[in-house]
Order: C-alpha cells, then structure tokens, then sequence
C-alpha cells in the first residue's frame, strides 16, 4: 500500500514496540548476551518496518534512550528508546521499544490521503488492519499464518534449490549497522548521518 501509494506519497511512519519485562536475571537484560536493551531484541521490527515500507535506507538518525532511575532490571541495558529516521524521499521514522511498559506492537503509515495501521503488527495471531481514508475507517482482519513454519519452508527451498532467501545474512548486517548508529546518536545526542 505504501509503495504503491494507495492513499497517497508516505510522509510519516510511526512504529512501537514494548512490553514490561519481568526476571531482572534474564538474559534480554545482560549486555554481554543481548549486546543491548530492547532495540536488539524488539526495536528490530519497528527498524525493519521502516526500510521495508519506504523501500529506502535511512540517511540520517537521532536517537533518545530512557531508563528508569533505580530499575535493577536496566542496570546493563536500555530500558527504552525512541529513535528517528530519516529518508532521501523525505520520509520521517519514529520509532520506539521499551521493556518498561504495557505492549505496544503497532505500524501507523501516514500519508496525503490517509493512514493506514496495523495492530497487532508482529504478534504471531490476530493481526488487525485499520485503513483511514475520505473520513471513513475500513477494518481488515489479516490471514492467519504461521510465521515459524513459513521461515523453516522458505530456507528448506533456498537450501534444497540453491536460492538466496529473502532475508540473506548482509540484510541482518544492514540492520545492525544501522542500531549501531541509533546508538551512537542516542550516546552522543547528535543526528547520525549514514
């Protein structure tokens, strides 16, 4: 919808991602096995929705973390970040994770016409869909897939056919790249230029 510009050029992307995480001892709160807070774990997805919606890669980024004063559960790791993203086409990306509140799992794409959403956005079952043009809001229900065995079938058929999957390794290194570079514009408080 948004490539196609079904309502219109794409000015604004908002993307969220949290829950409230609980065992202060697990492994998502150890730097050294999670490599950061909740960007390396769910931030991913709100990253990846805006690169894969606009098409494009991001040529600028500014970034905020947020980490409750006292939380033991965020002694090594962020507790939330907001990060922006900003496009050749002129395309804004807000974009947030936090392992500090309630869940959050939503795309809002925000175009001349309307908008359209999706919430859930990531879950694994009961995707929704709200689509907001000429004043009326349209519902979708999203088909029903299992996403693991999607994956396992595709790389069966990129192994057993010598295909490139649809997601190769220098793709995962495009996106840690580029939470490197939200991390670095949320230590120095400087836009990111990439």
């Amino acid at each position: 919808m948004a490539r196609e510009q079904d309502l219109g050029p794409v000015k604004v992307i908002v993307a969220d991602h949290g829950f409230n995480i609980g065992d202060p001892t697990q492994w998502r709160l150890k730097k050294e096995f999670a490599g950061g807070g909740s960007l390396m774990d769910i931030g991913i997805y709100s990253l990846q929705a805006a690169r894969y919606i606009t098409g494009e890669e991001p040529v600028e980024i500014n970034a905020v973390t947020y980490t409750t004063p006292g939380d033991v559960r965020f002694k090594e790791v962020e507790e939330t970040i907001n990060f922006q993203l900003g496009f050749p086409s002129g395309i804004l990306a807000n974009c947030t994770s936090s392992y500090g509140y309630a869940g959050q799992n939503k795309y809002r794409v925000i175009a001349t016409k309307g908008w359209f959403e999706l919430e859930p956005a990531t879950s694994y079952t009961g995707l929704r869909m709200k689509i907001r043009r000429n004043n009326a809001t349209e519902d979708r229900d999203m088909p029903q897939r299992d996403h693991f065995a999607l994956e396992m079938d595709h790389m069966s058929d990129c192994v057993m056919e010598n295909k490139v999957p649809l997601t190769p390794g220098e793709e995962g290194l495009r996106d840690l790249k580029l939470m490197m570079a939200i991390y670095e514009a949320a230590r120095t408080g400087k836009t990111v230029k990439v």
